[in-house]
């Protein structure tokens, strides 16, 4: 059985067959994010910074003072993510959020705006070893659109890499692909930016 809810603040995805579970990042979820990030070594450095911090004031930052900015991030209900469960435990990330949150993203001329819609980012994916290539990756992406359509989102943009360059984290093109998006236009550094709109109600 596969259930969506809208509400932020219940979970966005169940699939009883699966065991499979998907929750925005609240307060109540931090513990669950910490016990993924520090066992997973990437993410205990950057803890899904990189992004949200232009280049100047990430990088004088130790993992810990990273951790603490997510953190507060976090209780102040700013969206930051999704996280991803099977059977109850921790297995994967994806970063989702207005773009305007993303300031490195924001002010980045790699990866300029197309134009000046409101939208969305998914910017990170970040999956346990044990849980790759099983098709998690697309679940974990249709609940990051679930999460941010409930929180108001018509646009959600993304920004794959494809196989065998540099920064595999901000997603393949055939996750994408699969979620339902579409190529929107080029960055000036020639990555592809995909969108996903939002059916009209």
């Amino acid at each position: 059985m596969v259930a969506w809810y809208q509400s932020p603040l219940e979970v966005l995805y169940s699939d009883q067959m699966t065991g499979f579970e998907f929750h925005p990042l609240t307060a109540d979820h931090w513990e669950e994010l910490v016990k993924l990030f520090e066992h997973h070594g990437n993410p205990g450095y950057c803890w899904c910074m990189l992004w949200r911090l232009r280049s100047s004031a990430y990088h004088p930052l130790r993992p810990e003072e990273r951790k603490g900015a997510l953190h507060a991030l976090v209780e102040r209900d700013t969206p930051t993510g999704v996280l991803g469960y099977i059977d109850g435990q921790p297995v994967g990330w994806c970063s989702v959020a207005p773009r305007e949150s993303y300031d490195r993203l924001e002010n980045s001329k790699a990866l300029a705006r197309l134009d000046d819609a409101p939208v969305w980012s998914v910017v990170c994916f970040f999956i346990a070893r044990r849980m790759r290539h099983q098709g998690f990756s697309l679940q974990l992406l249709q609940a990051a659109v679930g999460y941010a359509t409930s929180r108001g989102a018509r646009i959600i943009e993304g920004y794959p890499v494809e196989a065998g360059q540099s920064y595999q984290f901000m997603g393949a093109p055939a996750i994408f692909r699969k979620a339902g998006f579409s190529e929107a236009g080029r960055a000036p550094n020639g990555r592809s930016v995909v969108r996903y709109i939002v059916p009209a109600d």
